[in-house]
């Protein structure tokens, strides 16, 4: 009796092709795509200036990589069920400012500050289960769109910032916050950015091999058949908006330890940066589709060309106009993708 099962069969396949047809399917695997991209653009930035080939320009990179990866997580699990957050960048610069109040008040009366600095990580945490509870609640019982739901937190953590700041940075942190966030090992790592590569993996793995991951690929692919087969879609996407927003909290505290202070500008922009992570790292807008481990790729493509494009000396502000065309080139790509395969 012949041996039927899916994964010999794609094994006897494999097996059974040319090299060349090997070699073609292993360029058309969208990571390899993705490294092979990497690749390319180090190279030429390279050239253009040999600064960017060097540790301490891949150190500064990988700085700039923590805070998107984390936001870009959260968006990785929220455009696969079909929905948007937009209020991740946001949301990241006012759970910083209010870290930085609490870890300069406790600090001021005394507090040691290894506990301060927890306080300050708690009440981060505590921002980004308010906005996602209430992100959460605007889609799941209001009904409103994740666009507009999203887009209202936004505007109203954006004002929240500058109200409590006044618009200027929240100083007086303990020099362990410094000493945590800039202290390199290895050449390149810092503890908080050990701690993004931890909760990447993490969620790497919820994402592909737990049930909470399954739900989430299925209620993007269609909610209606999610719902009949008896998955509590509401359930799920508090769930899943409650993840990104307490990600996005982790950014900014991510932001915090680097600079040593609390700032108002923190996440400006990032909710773009970690969109565009998310779309150049294969995951579809419409939803269904996508991993955490393309998003990785597409974050470090994201920040490395904004990097790149600083060393060669384009124009700081110029960066907003390179992440939309950014997600607009990826988006093409996958549109153009699918009415090939249709």
């Amino acid at each position: 009796m012949s041996d039927t099962k899916p994964e010999n069969l794609v094994a006897r396949i494999e097996e059974a092709s040319t090299p060349a047809q090997k070699l073609k399917r292993l360029l058309g695997n969208q990571e390899v795509m993705l490294i092979v991209v990497y690749a390319l653009m180090v190279l030429v930035f390279s050239l253009l200036n040999p600064r960017y080939f060097s540790t301490a320009a891949f150190g500064n990179i990988l700085q700039d990589f923590g805070p998107i990866m984390l936001m870009a997580t959260g968006m990785t699990f929220v455009i696969i069920t079909g929905g948007i957050d937009l209020s991740v960048g946001s949301l990241a610069g006012l759970s910083g400012v209010c870290a930085a109040l609490t870890i300069r008040a406790t600090t001021a009366n005394g507090m040691a500050p290894a506990l301060s600095i927890l306080l300050g990580i708690l009440t981060a945490l505590c921002v980004g289960l308010i906005v996602g509870t209430i992100n959460g609640l605007l889609i799941t019982k209001v009904g409103l769109a994740p666009f507009i739901a999203t887009l209202a937190t936004m505007g109203a953590c954006t004002g929240s910032t500058l109200v409590i700041t006044g618009g200027v940075q929240i100083a007086g942190a303990p020099s362990a916050v410094v000493q945590i966030g800039n202290t390199r090992f290895l050449g390149v790592l810092t503890w908080p950015l050990v701690g993004v590569l931890l909760i990447l993996i993490s969620f790497a793995l919820i994402l592909t091999k737990t049930k909470f991951g399954r739900h989430t690929y299925a209620i993007g692919s269609n909610s209606f058949a999610a719902r009949v087969a008896g998955i509590n879609v509401n359930r799920h996407l508090m769930k899943v908006y409650l993840i990104a927003s307490l990600l996005a909290s982790l950014a900014g505290m991510f932001v915090y330890f680097r600079l040593g202070s609390g700032s108002p500008a923190t996440g400006k922009g990032g909710e773009l940066q970690a969109i565009a992570a998310v779309v150049i790292g294969g995951a579809a807008m419409t939803g269904g589709s996508g991993r955490v481990t393309g998003t990785a790729l597409g974050a470090l493509i994201t920040t490395s060309v904004l990097s790149g494009l600083i060393l060669v000396g384009v124009e700081p502000n110029a960066q907003q106009i390179v992440v939309g065309a950014l997600i607009a080139f990826a988006v093409a790509v996958q549109t153009m993708g699918q009415k090939n395969k249709d």
